[in-house]
């Protein structure tokens, strides 16, 4: 058990809220506007992460604070002050989360693959029936047709994958499914890196705020690359595209998945043993 006094857990409360206000604040004011962001307001929007749940820090658990913590049902006093009760934890979502944790691991453990050039979001428009997107496409159905019919789509990630228009679905060379996450997310993967923000607040206030925050960093970056490798015309939201369907967007595509992937490994790794050590604390 860590011991935090009150003036320790109460700047990391106040730096954790400060980290993550510019994010949070704007997707407020944008939502009280009834304005969307196309890249930014997708990790409100899709992930269920209520901003309130987001901007509230937790310590996560094996952690005493000192004084006067307050705000969650899960807390216990104890001899110094509070911590998370794992006696009230639900018992009921141990299995789920060691299926998460097997994800993740074997996620760590493969090669990291950086030849999908984001194609899936191409896939995802790929002579579609009918328009599910706001944002206006940069280049015509034709060409993306002709772009995606022309190269080899390889996506490992079952929540992109099954986003493909009926049409595209057949030119990836996987078949991900969502009851075989285990055996087919690698560690390149850009949705893979931005779901590691999911794994890390399914299990909030037990993960602590810290690790949900620096898995949230990674999905603005992942997130961000997305969109620029996409086919969208994004140029009122100052978003540069990357041309992928130039060798030299592909290039540069793949240097940034990298990248991507780099700043991603320690923080999964941090998640797997947050996952580890609360698994223990449970059994």
């Amino acid at each position: 058990m860590i011991i935090l006094q009150e003036t320790q857990w109460r700047q990391r409360e106040r730096q954790h809220r400060e980290r993550l206000e510019p994010f949070v604040g704007n997707h407020l004011a944008r939502r009280s506007r009834a304005e969307k962001h196309p890249v930014h307001d997708f990790l409100f929007e899709y992930y269920s992460f209520r901003p309130s749940q987001l901007s509230k820090w937790s310590p996560g658990v094996n952690v005493e604070l000192e004084g006067g913590f307050s705000g969650f049902k899960v807390l216990t006093a104890t001899p110094n002050g509070h911590a998370l009760d794992l006696e009230k934890f639900p018992r009921h979502r141990l299995s789920g989360m060691l299926e998460i944790l097997e994800i993740l691991e074997n996620t760590a453990a493969r090669a990291s693959f950086h030849g999908c050039f984001g194609l899936h979001e191409w896939a995802m428009v790929y002579r579609a029936p009918e328009i599910r997107h706001a944002s206006p496409l940069r280049l015509s159905d034709d060409l993306i047709a002709e772009f995606v019919e022309s190269n080899t789509v390889v996506c490992s990630h079952y929540d992109a994958f099954r986003f493909f228009t009926p049409a595209a679905h057949h030119f990836n060379i996987l078949s991900p499914t969502a009851e075989k996450r285990a055996e087919f997310e690698q560690p390149g993967c850009i949705h893979a890196n931005m779901d590691l923000y999911k794994w890390a607040y399914k299990f909030y206030p037990w993960i602590g705020s810290d690790l949900i925050a620096a898995t949230f960093a990674v999905a603005r970056d992942a997130r961000e690359l997305d969109m620029r490798a996409a086919p969208y015309d994004l140029a009122a939201y100052n978003v540069v595209p990357i041309p992928i369907e130039t060798a030299e967007g592909r290039r540069e595509y793949a240097i940034l998945q990298r990248e991507v992937a780099e700043s991603a490994a320690p923080v999964r790794a941090r998640l797997i043993e947050a996952y580890r050590e609360l698994a223990a604390a449970l059994q």
